[in-house]
């Protein structure tokens, strides 16, 4: 899942810039442009409704112009010169025009350029269209640290033949619209222009990074006078602006092919070759990826890739454990013996209403059982462990060689512009920079706690809330078990545990679903409260507490089928309850891990379908509904062609919070491949055909059904990988608890060892476990059930005669012993087995993550003496380059007769 067109650098090696073969003027040919644009925002255009076959004539007219074409195509200003870098959409019914006017003066006061037009569907709504000119992006460029090509010399471009080259390069066939240039990048200057390799100046910049630099300049511009009063999020939310984007670059669909014509624009080259459903086999473009959306959605992408195919040897392994345990069913003693168990009668699982049953009813279930747990379960609990510290430490190394093939290695943190919320409130208060040595708003640290403190208590509330519901979950759970023992159909009167188990899953997973609305709503109002510094400050706070909620959502009843269920009931005859009043619910006779192979298939599936649903389902939906209401004002028979500022209006926007929604998906979901996979081998499975049409799913949504999203920089996937790294020291735990307490490994262990047929002879084979299923049952005698749990049934039907004794999954005396029901020496031997498998286990699954930790370096050696090699080579080239302009500025001085003495050099 990596990518194909890994060759592509920006800034290192070579750089690729996909462009069509027949249409030159979208991308780097276009003509420089001398005259001024027109800044004339009081003419309000109301456009022209034009068909496409019009359009389709006129571009294929030979003599049509550049500026001409450009004016029909959406992407420029009604002269075909400025090229749009901004929308803002706005409804002239809007009673906010009073600020949208401060606004928009202060826009052109930072030297933008705008141009509005009223939509073609409705003349309420109006588009303004900015343009960046070069002074503005340059000034701006210099402020934001915007790394761009560097000239570089003829004799230094040969020391690169030197250095390593990278294996994989970009398929031809696959991405046919593609040059090179060599280049080296580096923070754009005004004073060392000269420097960069400007061929034209109007598309020096691409188009992701003049959106950008216009986005920040609208998010530090005045709407009115006051220290909150700034900066175009706060006009969106108070309803000033209905939205704002940066345009896409044309259709994604072209009537020639690919390969025949080339791409039509970049939008085009993406639908093609990665969001196109046709290519779900083949490798990710990342590079063009990051090209058109930017580095962070890049490391996304990047990241689910690399996670979708570290999955394969997980879903391997998992697969191969189920199938040993399909292969091993039929020699399994402890199947064959529940199965042959007639004469065995079973104690009620609940009071009154549950009947006696035999333990060969639930012969099903202890062969599901042994599906997922058997001898191969302990291997691919320590596999999965060491599985998730090879992943992590191996994307370290990827992401590294990610940084420095997009120039990301010498973008730190502190270039990040501080938040225009933060700095509205705190500009009174300032102090130096110590990096920069330059004054900036600052927080005092009393504010900051008692800030932090406010926000720590709603998490913990938040998560007694989760508590709470699953707290009503276990309440369910011991009232209906009973209510399904009495019902009418036979099909759930038998299998009562199945139904409860089922239809709390059901009901968890809506009020899931409910509660993660709330959550979001919290997590905003507490983040807000904190008054994060910078905007990923911001989204690593919101990122943490909403991570936290919806994990805790998500798994706390996991956890408790897992490590709760069926441990704390008693026994028969002394049952603990719930208020004193509701018996706590009983494991099946085959185990709980059945009942936790079902909390984690249902949620599983459930989860990754209703998130594939919202992703795409959700957008198609809208965006058919927007076509269906434009073809019904218009009327079917005429094909209308609008530009590309009101087809990107009518696509849905990209979630507020960026990428948290794709990320938390996928967190989650390595949590549950990771955190109780021993209960559950086919997660990994599950995840992997999830992941395949999740990349493809998510491509097709970021390039056909959002509007374009913010091209935004990013040097790692930020706070997730520590929630990763969370998880994975997690995993370790549950996974150990899981086969020391939920499974019956050890159990079973300890009577081969030590009380089977085999005891004393160092052998652990089936013949081994001959009688296990009979001595880890204890008997209990009828008489003594509690009034309120003895049974209506009196057994009769199995023997024509009353039960007097019945038997209990435990490890208790039997009631005739000295002390009635006391535990045996064989519950202890199994408790100090449970225990001590834990603290070895534990230990050592930690020692060889961190001895992998240890061995595979953060940094491949390769790229370390690339990285060293270049610094130096762009030294050598800055002296170069400064003295061979000295040296020219010499002798023109001296040509002029302008020569001074003592002149150096």
């Amino acid at each position: 899942m990596e990518a194909s067109s890994s060759g592509i650098t920006n800034g290192k090696t070579k750089v690729f810039h996909p462009v069509a073969k027949d249409v030159n003027i979208l991308f780097d040919e276009l003509e420089a442009v001398s005259s001024p644009c027109k800044d004339d925002d009081s003419l309000l255009h109301p456009g022209n409704l034009t068909s496409t076959s019009d359009d389709a004539s006129r571009l294929e007219a030979g003599g049509e112009t550049v500026p001409e074409r450009n004016k029909s195509n959406g992407l420029y200003f009604r002269d075909g010169k400025c090229r749009i870098d901004y929308i803002l959409v706005y409804r002239k019914s809007n009673p906010q025009t009073e600020k949208r006017e401060v606004f928009e003066r202060n826009i052109r006061a930072e030297g933008l350029q705008m141009e509005k037009e009223s939509s073609l569907i409705n003349s309420d709504i109006i588009f303004v269209k900015l343009h960046a000119p070069w002074e503005v992006l340059g000034r701006y460029a210099e402020q934001m640290n915007v790394r761009m090509p560097f000239r570089i010399d003829k004799q230094i471009s040969r020391f690169r033949r030197w250095l390593p080259k990278k294996p994989m390069r970009l398929d031809k066939e696959t991405l046919p619209d593609l040059e090179e240039n060599d280049c080296y990048t580096a923070p754009f200057s005004q004073q060392r222009i000269h420097h960069f390799i400007i061929h034209n100046k109007e598309t020096f910049f691409n188009n992701a990074t003049r959106s950008r630099i216009v986005h920040h300049i609208l998010q530090r511009i005045k709407y009115e006078e006051g220290k909150n009063k700034i900066g175009l999020n706060r006009l969106l939310t108070n309803g000033s602006y209905e939205a704002a984007f940066p345009l896409h670059e044309g259709s994604y669909r072209s009537k020639n092919s690919i390969r025949t014509h080339g791409a039509e624009n970049h939008r085009h080259l993406l639908y093609e070759c990665w969001a196109s459903w046709g290519v779900w086999y083949k490798y990710q473009p990342l590079d063009l990826v990051r090209r058109y959306f930017g580095e962070k959605i890049g490391l996304y992408f990047a990241w689910l890739g690399w996670y979708t195919g570290m999955l394969f040897p997980a879903a391997f392994i998992g697969l191969f454990v189920f199938l040993y345990g399909v292969t091993t069913l039929d020699h399994s003693q402890v199947s064959k013996e529940v199965c042959q168990a007639t004469d065995i009668i079973m104690c009620p699982v609940c009071d009154k209403y549950c009947p006696f049953m035999r333990l060969s009813d639930s012969c099903v279930y202890a062969k599901v059982t042994h599906l997922f747990d058997n001898g191969a379960t302990v291997f691919f609990a320590v596999f999965m462990a060491v599985w998730a510290t090879v992943f992590l430490e191996f994307w370290k190394r990827r992401r590294a060689v990610i940084a420095y093939d997009w120039d990301l290695i010498d973008w730190e943190e502190e270039e990040e512009e501080i938040r225009p919320q933060f700095e509205a409130k705190y500009s009174k208060k300032e102090r130096m920079n110590p990096i920069s040595g330059k004054p900036e708003p600052y927080q005092a640290f009393t504010d900051k706690c008692s800030r932090l403190i406010v926000s720590a208590s709603g998490i913990f509330f938040m998560i007694c809330v989760v508590i709470a519901a699953v707290f009503g979950i276990v309440i369910y759970r011991v009232v209906t078990v009973s209510t399904f023992a009495a019902f009418k159909w036979a099909l759930i009167r038998n299998n009562s545990q199945v139904a409860t188990t089922g239809t709390a899953v059901c009901i968890n997973f809506c009020i899931i679903m409910l509660l993660n609305v709330l959550y979001e709503k919290v997590a905003l109002l507490l983040t807000n409260l904190e008054q994060p510094r910078t905007e990923s400050e911001w989204e690593n706070s919101f990122t943490l507490k909403m991570f936290l909620f919806q994990f805790v959502n998500l798994n706390s009843s996991t956890f408790y089928i897992a490590f709760f269920l069926g441990r704390f009931t008693g026994h028969p005859g002394a049952y603990l309850r719930l208020i004193n009043r509701w018996r706590l619910e009983e494991c099946h006779p085959s185990g709980c891990l059945i009942d936790l192979c079902m909390q984690m298939g249902i949620i599983m599936v459930l989860k990754q379908t209703w998130n594939n649903f919202m992703e795409l389902g959700y957008p198609l939906i809208q965006n058919w509904w927007t076509r269906r209401k434009v073809r019904q004002e218009h009327g079917p028979e005429r094909k209308i062609s609008f530009p590309q500022w009101e087809k990107d209006y009518n696509l849905q926007p990209m979630n507020a919070y960026g990428l948290f929604d794709e990320y938390l998906e996928m967190i989650l979901q390595f949590g549950f491949t990771t955190i109780f996979v021993a209960a559950f081998p086919l997660a990994p499975l599950l995840a992997l055909l999830n992941n395949i049409i999740e990349i493809r799913l998510d491509a097709y949504k970021f390039v056909t059904q959002w509007r374009r999203p913010l091209a935004s920089r990013a040097k790692d996937i930020g706070i997730w990988y520590g929630i990763l790294e969370g998880i994975g020291i997690l995993s370790v735990i549950t996974n150990a608890f899981v086969i020391a307490i939920t499974s019956d490994f050890i159990p079973r262990l300890v009577y081969a060892y030590k009380y089977g047929p085999c005891a004393g002879q160092g052998e652990a084979g089936q013949k081994c476990m001959v009688g296990y299923v009979n001595a880890s049952l204890s008997v209990f005698r009828i008489s003594d059930f509690e009034n309120r749990s003895e049974p209506e049934s009196d057994g009769s039907e199995f023997s024509g005669t009353p039960l007097k004794y019945c038997r209990y999954r435990d490890y208790r005396d039997p009631p005739h012993s000295l002390v009635p029901y006391g535990y045996t020496l064989q519950f202890w031997h199994v408790l100090a087995a449970r225990l001590a498998f834990i603290i070895v286990f534990e230990h050592l699954v930690f020692c060889i993550k961190h001895l992998i930790s240890y061995l595979i370096p953060d940094l491949p050696k390769d790229l370390r003496d690339r990285m060293r090699r270049e610094k130096y080579l762009i030294q050598e080239m800055m002296y170069e380059a400064e003295l061979e302009r000295l040296q020219k500025e010499r002798k023109e001085r001296k040509k002029n007769g302008k020569a001074h003495h003592n002149e150096w050099p």
